[in-house]
């Protein structure tokens, strides 16, 4: 430690000329950002101007580069608003998701696109697909797995019918609250609202915490919320963005039964994405009814050493397939090695269908 005395004065004038070479560099980057929308616009009026192979790219070296004593992640955050800033400087991003507001969806998308992008909610998974596969909005964000209660079955069946892609992937971890309205007392909590999905996350808190309380399933989280801003002697299970968004007290924080629960959320949209470095791809195949199915489709994965990420069987509803199978793996499509295995995989399926290559989620 030095003995040197600490000048207050001069470590906030030093701050602020810190904080001003921050604007000015801000706004370069964001100069920098207009000129390039000019040159994709005079190149090409169809131009893409959202890329995220090259936003993955930007966040994982930030995140490489950076030495303290901010975290790592906490410097990708900030990044990603400013990126969200400048993108909205050349072309504004719309992007739909599973709503209403409030949602643990809405966050997901927030914290992929950044608070810059417009986002619309949805009242259904099939309406977030519709309104990308007509154009109304450039992406949608849904989710497809939790880490307690597995995969949400009717985002998989979407992609079965739907030319969409999947174009990125984001990972949120998932804390729940008991929300409660002013007028309402821990002690004579009588009703709890929430999603289905989030009664069964937190299963174990209730049953030790309040036993007695109907437990009354509704659409949404943020519709739990919803209601109890206004009802007597009622709770809702929710997270952050519901208890900001109708002013509710938190009776009890993250009382979900494990605390690494966390939700899956898939970007899709209508193009490509290029290799980013660090990518994954997700296929959906159906194989014919014969002794060894199962086997013959891992074989090739297993020879190659493609590592598999998630496998999930569903019912084919054509009634022609008995076995279509989601599959998740490391490596883009492009990749020699990824496509020798495609190509040995649709020799022995009745059909593949590549859903999209895609950056693993850097936030």
């Amino acid at each position: 430690m030095s003995d040197t005395p600490i000048d207050l004065d001069a470590l906030r004038s030093r701050i602020d000329d810190l904080d001003s070479q921050l604007l000015t560099l801000m706004n370069e980057r964001a100069q920098c950002a207009q000129q390039v929308a000019q040159v994709k616009t005079a190149e090409d009026a169809g131009a893409v101007f959202y890329r995220p192979e090259r936003e993955a790219q930007v966040l994982r070296r930030i995140m490489a580069l950076n030495k303290g004593p901010l975290d790592s992640e906490e410097v990708a955050r900030l990044f990603r608003e400013i990126m969200s800033a400048c993108l909205a400087l050349e072309q504004p991003i719309k992007v739909a998701y599973l709503g209403p507001e409030g949602t643990f969806t809405q966050q997901a998308t927030l914290k992929h696109f950044g608070e810059s992008a417009i986002s619309l909610p949805m009242a259904a998974i099939d309406e977030v697909f519709r309104e990308v596969e007509a154009g109304a909005v450039n992406y949608g964000v849904v989710p497809v797995e939790n880490s307690t209660e597995g995969v949400i079955n009717h985002t998989l069946d979407s992609f079965i019918d739907s030319g969409l892609r999947i174009c990125g992937e984001v990972v949120l971890r998932i804390h729940h609250h008991l929300l409660v309205g002013e007028t309402t007392r821990r002690d004579k909590v009588s009703r709890i609202y929430s999603h289905p999905q989030s009664f069964a996350q937190c299963r174990k808190w209730l049953d030790a915490h309040y036993p007695q309380a109907e437990r009354v399933p509704v659409s949404s989280n943020a519709e739990a919320a919803r209601l109890v801003k206004t009802e007597w002697h009622s709770a809702a299970i929710a997270g952050d963005m519901s208890a900001k968004l109708y002013g509710l007290t938190r009776l009890a924080e993250k009382i979900e039964d494990r605390p690494d629960n966390s939700t899956r959320f898939l970007i899709i949209g209508n193009q490509d994405v290029p290799m980013s470095g660090d990518d994954k791809t997700s296929i959906v195949v159906a194989m014919r009814n014969q002794p060894g199915a199962l086997h013959d489709l891992l074989e090739p994965f297993h020879r190659h050493q493609i590592d598999m990420t998630r496998l999930e069987t569903r019912p084919s509803r054509s009634g022609v397939w008995n076995y279509v199978f989601f599959i998740d793996f490391k490596g883009h499509h492009e990749e020699p090695r990824v496509a020798a295995v495609l190509e040995e995989v649709r020799l022995r399926a009745a059909e593949v269908k590549v859903l999209g290559s895609y950056p693993v989620g850097v936030l």
